[in-house]
C-alpha cells in the first residue's frame, strides 16, 4: 500500500531530449543547399565588373585569366570549408570556425563585419540595383527622382580614399530596394522552406539565363569585328600585352600618381572585381544548423555551386568578347565602337544582348539581372540572420535575435534587425562605399579561417572529419600565399580598399568587450 501510494505521488520524468525552447529545424536537402550557394554568388557583378578588368588589363588573355585567379581561389577556398563544415556542422558557419579556431575575438569581429557592411552592405547594393533594374521597364523608378531628398554629402578627401559624395533620401529606386529588403525579411520569416522555394526558383531561372548568354554569345553573336579584334590574326591579338615585359598603368588610391606595374600585379588588383562577384559562397555555411545530413549535403553543396558558378563565369566572359571587341573608345558612337572597356554604365552584359538583339537587348538582360539581384538578395537575407542568431547565443548580439519564432523556427529577430540596418544603408546612400572599404577585411577573414583549418588539425587531432580538405596541406597553403599577394598589392596599389576595412573590423573590439560580459545562452 506504501508503495503504491508513493508511486502515484511521483512525477513522471521528462525526457532530456525535449526542447525548452524552439530549435532550428534540419530541412535543406542538397537541392536546395546548392541554390543558396549559387544564388548568393550570382549577383549583378558578371554583368558589370569585366569593363573595369578590360580596362586595366587591356589583354583579352589576362581579361580571362583574372577570371582563372578568381576560379582557382573559390575553389579552394571552397574545398577547405568543406572540411570545416562537415566538422563543425552549425548555424553560424564562418563565425564558428573562426570562434573555434582562432578564439571567440576573431569570431566576433567577423560576425561584426558582417553585419555593418558585408551581408547588410551587399543586401542594399542588390536590392537597390534591382530598383535600378527595374527602371528599364519603369522610367519613373529612378536613382535621380527624389521623393524625399535629404541633404547631398560633398566629397571629402581624407587620406587615400574620398568619403561622401553621396545623396541621402528616398528616391524612387532606393525604395523599390527597401521595400524588397523587407519583403524578403518578411517571406523568411515562415519557415526556411518559403526561404528555400524562392531561392530554388530564381536560382534555377538566374542559371538558365546566364547559360543562354552564353549560348547567345558563342553562337548567333559571334562578331567577326570582335573576334578580329580579340583573338587574330593567330591570336597575337588574344596575347597582347600579356608578356612578362608588359607593363600596365594603374593609379595609386584616388587622385594619386599612375604607376606601371607587371602581369602579377594587375591581376592581383583586378581581383577587387573578379573575386568579390565571385563572393558569398560561404554562405550556406552559415545555415548549417538547417541542412540534412549536413556532414555531406554542406560540402557537396560548395563544391558543386562554386563550380557551377565559376564556369558560367569565366564562359560569359568569354562570350563576351566574342561578341564585343575588348578595347574601346569612351566616346565610341555605338556599342561595338565602345567596346567591352567602355560599355555603357559599364553595363557589359546589357551591351552585348544589345549587339545581338539590337533595340531589345537592353530589355532581356534587365529582366535577367531582375531575377539574379532578387534571388541573391533572398539569399543573402536568409543566410546572415543564422550568423547573428548564433553570436546572440553565444552572448555577442542583442539578445532578442537569439530567439526562435515558435511555429515557424526562425530568426525573426535577426531577420528584422538585418533588414532594418540594410534599409538604413539604402537610404544613407553609403553602402557601395562601404562595400570598397570592406574587400581587403573580406579576404582577410578568408585568409584566416583556412588558417583555422590548420590550427584546427593541430588543436583537435582526434575529431572526426568526414570530409577532409582535398589537397591538403599544399591547396590551403597555396591560397593564403595567393590572398596574401593580393592584399599586399592591394595595400600598396590601392590604401582605399584596405585600411578603412580594417578600421570597421577594429571598431568591433571594445563592442566585443562590453557584450562579452553576457552570459552564453545554453
Amino acid at each position: 500500500m506504501t508503495n503504491s501510494t508513493s508511486s502515484l505521488r511521483e512525477a513522471p520524468p521528462v525526457p532530456a531530449s525535449i526542447p525548452s525552447s524552439p530549435q532550428l529545424v534540419q530541412s535543406l536537402g542538397l537541392f536546395s543547399s546548392t541554390t543558396i550557394v549559387v544564388g548568393s554568388m550570382i549577383g549583378s557583378g558578371i554583368f558589370l565588373v569585366d569593363a573595369e578588368i578590360g580596362r586595366l588589363t587591356d589583354s583579352p588573355a589576362l581579361f580571362l585569366a583574372a577570371w582563372v585567379v578568381t576560379a582557382v581561389m573559390t575553389m579552394i577556398g571552397a574545398l577547405s570549408y568543406g572540411e570545416l563544415a562537415a566538422m563543425m556542422p552549425k548555424a553560424g558557419g564562418q563565425y564558428v570556425y573562426l570562434r573555434e579556431s582562432l578564439g571567440p575575438l576573431c569570431g566576433f569581429l567577423y560576425g561584426w563585419t558582417l553585419f555593418l557592411v558585408i551581408q547588410t552592405g551587399t543586401i542594399a547594393a542588390v536590392a537597390v540595383g534591382f530598383g535600378k533594374f527595374l527602371g528599364v521597364f519603369f522610367p519613373s523608378i529612378s536613382s535621380t527622382h527624389w521623393l524625399w531628398h535629404i541633404a547631398h554629402v560633398p566629397s571629402i578627401p581624407f587620406g587615400p580614399m574620398v568619403l561622401g559624395n553621396m545623396d541621402i533620401g528616398i528616391s524612387t529606386a532606393n525604395l523599390v530596394g527597401i521595400l524588397i529588403v523587407f519583403l524578403l525579411a518578411f517571406l523568411n520569416i515562415f519557415g526556411l522552406n518559403i526561404g528555400a522555394m524562392i531561392q530554388n526558383v530564381f536560382t534555377t531561372a538566374k542559371g538558365l539565363s546566364l547559360a543562354a548568354l552564353v549560348l547567345l554569345g558563342f553562337t548567333v553573336g559571334r562578331n567577326p569585328i570582335a573576334w578580329a579584334a580579340n583573338f587574330g590574326p593567330g591570336l597575337q591579338q588574344f596575347w597582347r600585352n600579356a608578356g612578362w615585359s608588359s607593363l600596365h598603368p594603374v593609379q595609386v588610391g584616388v587622385g594619386g600618381p599612375t604607376v606601371l606595374v607587371n602581369l602579377l600585379v594587375i591581376l592581383a588588383v583586378v581581383q577587387t572585381g573578379s573575386l568579390f562577384s565571385a563572393d558569398a559562397w560561404n554562405n550556406i555555411t552559415f545555415t548549417a544548423g538547417e541542412v540534412k545530413n549536413p556532414k555531406r549535403n554542406i560540402p557537396l553543396s560548395l563544391v558543386m555551386g562554386t563550380g557551377f558558378v565559376l564556369t558560367v563565369y569565366f564562359l560569359a566572359s568569354l562570350a563576351y568578347i566574342l561578341v564585343l571587341p575588348l578595347h574601346g573608345d569612351p566616346h565610341g558612337a555605338t556599342v561595338l565602337a565602345r567596346g567591352v572597356q567602355y560599355a555603357a554604365e559599364e553595363r557589359v552584359g546589357t551591351a552585348t544582348l544589345e549587339q545581338i538583339f539590337p533595340g531589345g537587348g537592353a530589355f532581356l538582360m534587365a529582366g535577367a539581372i531582375l531575377i539574379s539581384t532578387f534571388g541573391c538578395a533572398n539569399g543573402l537575407t536568409l543566410a546572415g540572420a543564422r550568423v547573428y542568431y548564433t553570436m546572440s547565443r553565444d552572448g555577442l548580439f542583442f539578445s532578442s535575435v537569439s530567439k526562435l519564432h515558435p511555429k515557424y523556427r526562425t530568426p525573426v529577430a535577426g531577420l528584422v534587425v538585418q533588414a532594418v540596418w540594410a534599409a538604413v544603408l539604402c537610404i544613407s546612400g553609403s553602402y557601395g562605399q562601404l562595400l570598397d572599404y570592406i574587400v581587403f577585411a573580406v579576404l582577410l577573414f578568408y585568409i584566416l579561417t583556412i588558417v583555422g583549418l590548420f590550427v584546427l588539425r593541430v588543436k583537435r587531432p582526434g575529431e572526426p572529419r568526414p570530409y577532409k580538405a582535398l589537397g591538403y596541406p599544399f591547396l590551403p597553403a597555396l591560397y593564403i600565399v595567393m590572398a596574401a599577394w593580393i592584399c599586399v598589392v592591394l595595400l600598396r596599389y590601392k590604401p582605399q580598399y584596405t585600411w578603412p576595412g580594417l578600421i570597421i573590423v577594429l571598431l568591433g573590439i571594445p563592442v566585443y568587450l562590453f557584450w562579452s560580459r553576457r552570459p552564453k545562452i545554453a
